[in-house]
């Protein structure tokens, strides 16, 4: 069966977690970033901001603050982004009533996006305790964001150093039929 190329992206997307050491390219991130605007938002508000970050103090500061929101105590040498070199937050206006639905559906098309162009990602969480935090209020303050917003989620881009992972086999109950 020839299956349509946006439904094998769909089906074939896993998160990686072993980057290459080399940045994404320009046009590689244009085009995943752009996608993500698109993604399907409360009455069409568009309600997220995608924050982006590709230099590398700035990542390795923010992987060590999004280490110490980990429910158990993470390693010091652990890295919850992984050593991906672009590093995506994803935030939404809290005052439309949508704004978390809105961030993940964003979220959600950045990995998918980013898979369809051979870009390896993973969604990282902990945003929300991120943002509600002190240090998180003063960034957004720091790049000209309004307090309003709120975290969603992280997207950690790279190109794979790994291959991606065989899917879980989906639970039985799944799908679920309704007379």
């Amino acid at each position: 069966a020839n299956m349509n190329q946006t439904i094998e992206d769909l089906k074939s997307r896993r998160s990686i977690r072993k980057f290459k050491d080399e940045q994404i390219s320009d046009e590689d991130l244009k085009t995943i970033l752009e996608t993500g605007t698109y993604a399907p938002t409360g009455r069409g508000a568009q309600s997220p901001k995608i924050v982006v970050i590709q230099n590398q103090d700035t990542i390795k500061e923010l992987s060590a603050w999004n280490r110490s929101f980990f429910p158990m105590k993470m390693p010091e040498d652990m890295d919850p982004f992984y050593g991906g070199k672009t590093l995506l937050i994803v935030l939404a206006d809290s005052e439309i009533p949508t704004w978390k639905e809105d961030g993940a559906s964003v979220l959600a098309v950045l990995v998918n996006a980013a898979h369809a162009v051979g870009v390896g990602s993973c969604w990282i969480h902990r945003a929300y305790d991120e943002f509600s935090s002190e240090k998180g209020k003063e960034l957004l303050k720091e790049w000209g964001i309004p307090e309003r917003y709120e975290g969603i989620g992280h997207v950690v881009l790279g190109y794979p150093d790994m291959e991606a992972p065989e899917p879980l086999p989906r639970k039985e109950d799944y799908i679920h039929y309704v007379d």
